[in-house]
């Protein structure tokens, strides 16, 4: 029960107080979606550290896969399963998480199944390009290099300083 003094003070009053309801209620609501992108109050002073979890798998990792390899091959070109369960040995999974700051940022699931101890079909998430692909996009992004110009870079220099 709450007592009389206490029941008084907390009702909003008029439109005034109305409106102060509002605005706490939005702030409040604005609370989880600025939580997203700012650090909250409980990780300051507290460091956590980005966590690459499992097997990182590109795209043309993916794309030299072919039916009928042998689970030796598949290793060597995959990596070992994170996950190789006793009871189904002809499924394999591989599980990769990034997560920064405690969150979870990337988690991508690709399974392997063979059949008769030959690799008999893959499924999973869309895998990212490789390397030596965000490279070439990247450097195409860039600026151009200028085109090749029949004066050596002293001549250039001296027509600088010519009339």
């Amino acid at each position: 029960m709450i007592p009389i003094v206490f029941r008084h003070a907390f009702r909003p009053r008029g439109i005034t107080g109305a409106a102060a309801l509002c605005v706490a209620v939005v702030a409040a609501n604005g609370c989880a979606t600025a939580d997203q992108y700012m650090p909250s109050w409980r990780s300051f002073g507290v460091y956590k550290l980005d966590v690459n979890q499992g097997n990182y798998l590109s795209q043309d990792m993916v794309d030299k896969l072919k039916v009928g390899m042998t689970p030796g091959q598949v290793k060597t070109l995959l990596g070992t399963p994170l996950v190789n369960s006793p009871f189904r040995p002809d499924r394999w999974d591989y599980v990769y998480e990034y997560s920064r700051q405690g969150r979870v940022v990337e988690h991508r699931n690709f399974t392997v199944y063979f059949a008769e101890n030959k690799l008999a079909r893959w499924e999973g998430d869309e895998m990212p390009q490789s390397v030596v692909e965000l490279n070439r996009s990247a450097s195409a992004k860039a600026l151009p290099t200028p085109p090749p110009s029949e004066k050596s870079s002293w001549d250039r220099f001296l027509d600088v300083f010519r009339p």
